[in-house]
């Protein structure tokens, strides 16, 4: 049985051969007999995209035995990773060599192949997502052929390919600039809401990593203000007991009870999320960078972002709050805020632009989809970008206006694949069919 799920419950394929390849070899004679065949096949992950990016309608590549780092240039601290390294694996590797990523999402279930071409990214106004990470990218194209692209071999593919969405080839290999291990002080307490929109702007400079939880029908934000200590800083984390009260039991177990107690009588969620705000704790400890990025996510949800430019999430988070008390099916999930820098990524959601995300999820089995297309009309109000792997209704034709090299991303396209050997229904929506893909 190939039946697979993505973790929301959202996507579901039913391929009909899953491919196990333990070599860049494997996975090149694999790709080269789908594109002789006349087969579409597709790399997957951990299935954590809410979208149906990894949705394999042919054949799919399980990278579950194609893990760990790889090879260490030690001298300027890079790494060459597996492409179905899950992040949770590279943070701990990374570690026992005393390295760490510059930035990280705060879920690490993601292989590190997935997460850079789906646009993944954390928070800091001065940082990239994780893509701009990448010093060199390993790839096996449609014709089973292995291209190795960088800032200065391939460039313009190398340029697409860091956020790629699987459509340029199956990454085989990631070379990532890291730096020495460090670590974060991390203060997370709740603050009225109205000062932290005030101060949004000031805190997104002022701090490394700046983000915050609006709980809808609440007056308080959860804030998390994170860090750099100097280098042989000591580290302060929580103690387990304080971890686990904290993580497991407020964030997983009960929040998780308030979830579904909403899900099973709604006219609840309203009074359950004013508690929730009410109720958020403070802590603040330091620890090694990924320790702190990274959260535990127990409840599960489905979820939609856009990156918006900065200046405009004023805007956006008002009318956000606006429709909120409107809709006919009330909201259990907090809404999240990031910021990044503008990179120069084809298909990053930052590119050439300075950005705040906006996230928007629901409760599994809640409905959303009033919630979901109302915020997507807010945001198409100032260009709103969809996050890669979070769930959007655009097509190809909406996605190039809002992307100034979308064409160039699918010249680059039409060259490695022009067959469409990678391409799926999803990709077909967002790049417009491969050039050759309406023979098949």
């Amino acid at each position: 049985m190939n039946r697979w799920t993505n973790w929301a419950g959202t996507a579901t394929a039913e391929p009909h051969r899953v491919h196990t390849p333990r070599s860049v070899a494997e996975i090149a004679e694999v790709v080269a007999g789908a594109a002789v065949d006349n087969r579409r096949v597709r790399p997957r992950g951990s299935g954590h995209s809410f979208t149906p990016i990894a949705v394999a309608d042919g054949d799919a590549i399980d990278l579950t035995h194609w893990r760990g780092i790889a090879s260490v240039d030690a001298g300027n601290h890079r790494v060459t990773v597996r492409s179905g390294t899950p992040l949770h694996q590279l943070n701990a590797e990374l570690e026992a060599l005393g390295l760490a990523m510059t930035n990280l999402g705060d879920i690490d279930a993601q292989t590190i192949s997935g997460a850079v071409s789906t646009g993944t990214h954390g928070t800091g106004a001065r940082l990239g997502g994780l893509a701009t990470q990448i010093a060199q990218l390993e790839l096996v194209l449609a014709d089973g052929s292995v291209v190795t692209c960088s800032a200065d071999r391939r460039p313009d593919l190398f340029a697409a390919a860091r956020v790629g969405l699987g459509a340029l080839g199956v990454i085989s290999h990631v070379t990532l600039q890291c730096e020495p291990a460090f670590v974060l002080s991390a203060q997370e307490r709740p603050e009225p809401l109205e000062e932290v929109l005030d101060g949004f702007d000031q805190f997104a400079e002022e701090n490394d990593h700046f983000e915050f939880y609006w709980f809808p029908y609440g007056r308080n934000a959860l804030v998390k203000r994170n860090n750099r200590l100097p280098s042989g800083a000591d580290r302060k984390p929580l103690s387990r007991a304080r971890q686990f009260l904290d993580y497991e039991i407020m964030e997983n177990i009960a929040f998780g009870t308030l979830c579904r107690v909403s899900r099973a009588v709604p006219r609840l969620t309203r009074p359950l999320g004013r508690f929730a705000s009410a109720v958020l704790s403070a802590r603040e400890y330091s620890d090694l960078s990924h320790r702190v990025f990274v959260t535990h996510r127990g409840v599960r949800f489905v979820e939609s972002e856009f990156a918006v430019p900065r200046e405009s999430v004023h805007h956006v988070l008002s009318e956000l709050r606006a429709l909120v008390p409107r809709l006919e099916n009330p909201v259990a999930f907090p809404v999240e805020v990031r910021v990044a820098a503008a990179d120069d990524l084809w298909l990053s959601t930052a590119h050439g632009r300075d950005s705040a995300y906006i996230a928007i999820h629901q409760f599994t089995g809640m409905p959303y989809r009033e919630y979901f297309a109302g915020f997507a009309a807010i945001v198409a109000e100032v260009g709103g970008r969809p996050h890669w792997g979070k769930m959007h209704d655009l097509d190809a034709a909406a996605l190039r206006a809002l992307y100034p090299r979308f064409d160039d991303f699918l010249r680059i396209r039409d060259e490695v694949d022009p067959a469409g050997v990678f391409a799926n229904p999803y990709l077909d929506r967002v790049l417009g069919p491969a050039p050759r893909a309406a023979d098949r």
